[in-house]
């Protein structure tokens, strides 16, 4: 794989995750909420399930998914219900913390990984979009293991990094305002969940 096919890949890449989604959504929450340090198991999370997504298009599981309709169907309203929950929790909240226990900071630490993971890896347009995506990078005629090691790799680096920015963004955002600026962020990335979670319920393979 040449270096010009990776750059082309990066662009593609950082411009689709760069628009906000379910996981740069949480990372920005979590920033607020928790500030940087303690929102990254979530981006790790959110990472684990890049490799996840990447995994699956390599061995054939991704596009298992765009021919079965049950399982698609199952994967899609498992994600929507999720995403709708947090958006609930985050509407209802009153701006405090509702991931992480101070007292059990390693357990807290992860069910924020395991929000953020559940919410991609749950997500069958992410199967779908690198299911169109990645082949197209890969030269058939040179061994696929390296080239999609090589592609997931620039994929969770660029994933990473956008996420690290909003939880920043986020954290630099609550010490700049208010403290009640904490709760309308959370109220307004639980409307946007919820927007998502409604999306995700209406979308067909088709669209």
């Amino acid at each position: 794989m040449s270096l010009a096919t990776l750059a082309l890949f990066s662009m593609v890449a950082l411009a689709t995750i760069a628009t906000p989604g379910p996981t740069v959504l949480l990372a920005f929450s979590n920033g607020a909420r928790l500030g940087v340090k303690r929102a990254l198991p979530g981006m790790f999370g959110a990472v684990a399930s890049d490799c996840v997504l990447v995994a699956s298009v390599a061995v054939g599981l991704g596009a298992l998914l765009a021919a079965s309709e049950f399982w698609f169907s199952v994967v899609k309203w498992a994600g929507a219900a999720y995403l709708a929950w947090i958006g609930l929790r985050m509407l209802r909240s009153g701006g405090m913390d509702l991931s992480v226990d101070a007292g059990e900071p390693r357990s807290g630490s992860r069910r924020v990984f395991m929000k953020s993971f559940l919410v991609a890896v749950t997500n069958p347009k992410g199967y779908l979009f690198c299911s169109a995506l990645l082949p197209q990078f890969i030269d058939s005629a040179m061994p696929q293991a390296p080239q999609y090691l090589a592609l997931g790799a620039v994929f969770c680096a660029i994933d990473f990094a956008i996420m690290f920015a909003y939880a920043l963004i986020g954290a630099r955002a609550v010490s700049l305002l208010r403290r009640r600026a904490l709760l309308w962020m959370d109220r307004t990335c639980g409307a946007i969940l919820l927007a998502l979670a409604g999306s995700l319920a209406l979308y067909r393979r088709g669209n």
